[in-house]
């Protein structure tokens, strides 16, 4: 019966340590994910932000200034623009994911009128979303909310056709 308990000690044991080991290495497994995601999320900023300004600018918009910008109030970052582009009137802020989602479309507005607001900016914002994948049901929405919709074309960007009667909603 000893030799079955220490057997079964020893057996707990090397249990225990590859537990810890396979815990260690999903921990290290979840970091590189998220960097990876990060970094695929930085990609797709950079793959829009280049091309982003000619394609406005065909519109009429003709923007002076732009690039990621955040927005802080006591030294903390209350909000993150992706690509926020300004003229003399108009200032476009432009949210950029990977996959966009109808909940980043309502986010985008909220966030950035509400600081704009609190602010007291009274600039007439353009919006526009952007996404390397936008199914026609988001692209619909947002569309249906006033904003561009940028999509990935090939190896170029493309604002979205528009439904007929398509008006930017100026906020």
């Amino acid at each position: 019966m000893k030799e079955s308990r220490a057997d079964f000690d020893r057996c707990l044991q090397e249990t225990d340590r590859l537990f810890k080991e396979t815990h260690e290495e999903i921990k290290a497994l979840s970091k590189n994910l998220g960097g990876l995601n990060n970094s695929l999320g930085e990609l797709i900023e950079q793959m829009f932000s280049v091309q982003l300004w000619d394609k406005l600018d065909e519109l009429g918009y003709e923007f002076s200034k732009g690039g990621n910008v955040k927005f802080k109030e006591n030294k903390r970052t209350i909000v993150e623009a992706d690509v926020f582009l300004e003229n003399g009137e108009y200032a476009m802020p432009v949210e950029v994911k990977t996959h966009l989602k109808v909940e980043d479309v309502d986010e985008h507005i909220e966030r950035i009128r509400g600081y704009m607001d609190r602010r007291g900016d009274k600039r007439r914002l353009v919006g526009a979303v952007a996404g390397g994948i936008a199914l026609d049901d988001v692209r619909r929405y947002a569309q249906k909310r006033g904003l561009y919709v940028l999509e990935q074309s090939g190896e170029s960007v493309l604002i979205a056709e528009a439904p007929d009667g398509f008006v930017a909603r100026i906020w």
